[in-house]
């Protein structure tokens, strides 16, 4: 269980290192599970406070260069149970935070971390910013059973997965969910329905969920974004994204509709 808003007066408690998107593992022996946190120790002034983790406190260390025995962000996911997803994606996303807004990005000055709040503050011009969070629309399109789903250049061989992308200025989910969709794969929706929405610490995205039944059914993919997209039936799925993302979570509650 995690609790944010650790008070002043606490300078000591675990510790979890971070570098870009890399998680230290803590020291182990054949008594421990495997965990990124670090033991019980005195909090140094490069330390943020970040929260409590099943009521201990928490800091985090961001490392310039991680070592060969770094575990990727994603990869310490799969290892892991759920309920660690929240630590591990605030981590994530307040360390690339700190790393990005060391200067000030109205007058170039160095910024100061506060220690009441997430807040980099420019004594300089007064300029102060908060961890970035961009939200994103990911979206299950859905023909009675069938799932339209799409491969990025950049997925592993094989695997398939729903649409998303960012929400633009001014425009509001719903909309970035019809545009989305017809931009990607060339198809029109409705009845749009949310689901639930995921942080998502690649780095610092804000996913919203939903389900859309397509109007129509012809694929034509943008080429840029998308390398291929098909509609796929529940008994016969192409590789699928990893159990503890969104994407996964949508496709599983189509799937359990239809068993």
């Amino acid at each position: 269980m995690l609790r944010r808003e650790i008070p002043h007066h606490v300078r000591e408690g675990r510790v979890i290192i971070v570098s870009r998107s890399w998680l230290a593992p803590a020291p182990l022996n054949d008594d421990q599970p495997l965990t990124p946190l670090q033991p019980n120790q005195p909090w140094s002034e490069d330390m943020q406070p970040l929260c409590y983790w099943n009521d201990e406190p928490v800091a985090l260390l961001v490392e310039k260069e991680p070592n060969d025995e770094w575990i990727d962000g994603r990869q310490w996911m799969t290892e892991l149970p759920a309920n660690w997803f929240s630590l591990l994606s605030t981590a994530l996303q307040v360390s690339a935070w700190l790393e990005n807004h060391r200067f000030c990005g109205r007058c170039g000055a160095p910024a100061t971390k506060l220690e009441a709040e997430f807040a980099m503050h420019c004594h300089a011009c007064g300029h102060r910013n908060y961890p970035r969070i961009s939200p994103c629309i990911i979206t299950l399109v859905t023909s009675g059973e069938a799932m339209l789903l799409a491969r990025s250049p950049r997925f592993p061989p094989g695997r398939y997965s729903t649409l998303a992308g960012f929400i633009e200025p001014g425009e509001s989910a719903e909309e970035a969910v019809h545009r989305e969709v017809f931009e990607e794969v060339g198809v029109h929706i409705d009845q749009l329905r949310y689901h639930q929405s995921q942080a998502w610490p690649f780095p610092h995205s804000l996913m919203f969920g939903f389900f859309a039944e397509a109007t129509t059914k012809r694929i034509r993919i943008d080429g840029v974004e998308i390398s291929d997209a098909a509609w796929f039936s529940p008994r016969q799925l192409p590789s699928l994204p990893p159990p503890y993302s969104i994407s996964r979570e949508l496709i599983e509650t189509h799937l359990a509709r239809w068993r």
